[in-house]
């Protein structure tokens, strides 16, 4: 099933090349659904469709206080990373389509973000606060390296002065290391990785187009050596799925600079319960039943439990074991280290002479 605008996608039976989601499930507000025949053949691999679209505005605030920011910017809606266990999917349905593969190959970008941001960041009584780029879909998914709307918004950043947090499982951030390093020596630019797991196949089949384990933990060293201020995400942990590796990931990126950690379980919001019980029965089918049992103990006995304070790290018995494991593993790795504060008194408004600042 699909819930898409034409060309209508097939309902895939098996996982194609390159590929998070084995399917395309309606999403909540489509307009019509469709369906493909039971006797069609599905194609090997599906192809990346790129729209640009204008953006109204650019600045999104939070109020959730499980989210350390409570600004960002998303230069996309959708990810070609195609990351199985994604909470931004369901946003897709927004759009009237699919948050499976859908989501993963009809990528829309914010063709004019740089002017929009200029002009928010330029707006009379504008007060600046850390700014969390790329925080629901990755700022420097594939598609970045051609359109470069990242790197058009950390020109602007860089102009105005004012603190970023960047946010990706991609090496493409290292691009851009000539506006991060004069950011981060005045104390306005650091970045978080995304680290999931350690094991390749794994990551080859839950995060297809994403950077690889040991490339990841190339990017933290990198970012450490240029003196960018790096933290790593261990998000989503899933039981009986990269739970184990919990340790490990943290040993890894502390021996490589990271100046500290956090993490998240895995969470389930609407359009992804199905999709990833999906994933389950195409790559995990003997532990299926195992781990959403465990998923389900995390959340109250439901898929997904959005309360706040209880959505990012669960409740009961295996949550808590989770978070001290946690605990000890940053503890014998010696994380957090000490790091600065990102500065917001050095934000201004350019003048429009041009203008560098080291």
């Amino acid at each position: 099933m699909t819930a898409t605008a034409p060309p209508a996608q097939p309902l895939h039976h098996r996982p194609l090349r390159g590929r998070g989601a084995v399917g395309n499930v309606p999403g909540r507000f489509a307009a019509e659904v469709r369906q493909a025949e039971p006797d069609s053949e599905p194609e090997d691999s599906i192809a990346t469709e790129v729209t640009g679209m204008p953006a109204r505005s650019l600045i999104r605030d939070h109020d959730s206080p499980d989210i350390p920011l409570h600004r960002s910017i998303n230069p996309y809606r959708g990810c070609e990373h195609g990351c199985a266990y994604c909470f931004a999917r369901p946003s897709h349905a927004y759009l009237e389509l699919s948050p499976g593969l859908d989501f993963e190959t009809r990528i829309f970008y914010k063709e004019d973000a740089a002017q929009v941001l200029e002009r928010e960041l330029s707006a009379p009584g504008y007060r600046p606060e850390k700014l969390g780029l790329g925080f629901n879909t990755d700022a420097y998914q594939p598609i970045e390296r051609r359109l470069r709307v990242t790197r058009s918004l950390l020109e602007v950043l860089h102009r105005f002065r004012h603190p970023v947090l960047v946010i990706t499982k991609s090496t493409s951030v290292l691009r851009d290391l000539d506006l991060l390093r004069p950011m981060a020596r005045a104390r306005l630019a650091e970045v978080v990785v995304s680290v999931t797991t350690l094991d390749p196949w794994l990551a080859r089949t839950l995060e297809p187009r994403a950077a690889a384990p040991a490339a990841r933990l190339g990017l933290v060293r990198t970012l450490a050596q240029e003196g960018i201020p790096v933290r790593v995400s261990l998000a989503p942990v899933i039981p009986f799925l990269n739970d184990r590796e919990m340790e490990r990931i943290i040993a890894a990126v502390a021996a490589r600079g990271a100046c500290g950690a956090g993490y998240a379980v895995l969470r389930l919001p609407h359009e992804l319960k199905e999709l990833f019980r999906q994933w389950l029965a195409a790559h995990a089918p003997g532990r299926a039943k195992r781990i959403m049992a465990a998923v389900q103990a995390l959340h109250g006995g439901a898929d997904y439990n959005a309360e706040f304070g209880r959505r990012m790290v669960g409740d009961g018995d295996l949550a808590r074991m989770l978070a001290q494991r946690f605990r000890l593993a940053c503890r014998k790795h010696g994380l957090p280290r000490p790091a600065a504060e990102l500065r917001t008194d050095l934000f201004r408004v350019p003048s429009r002479q041009p203008e560098l600042f080291a």
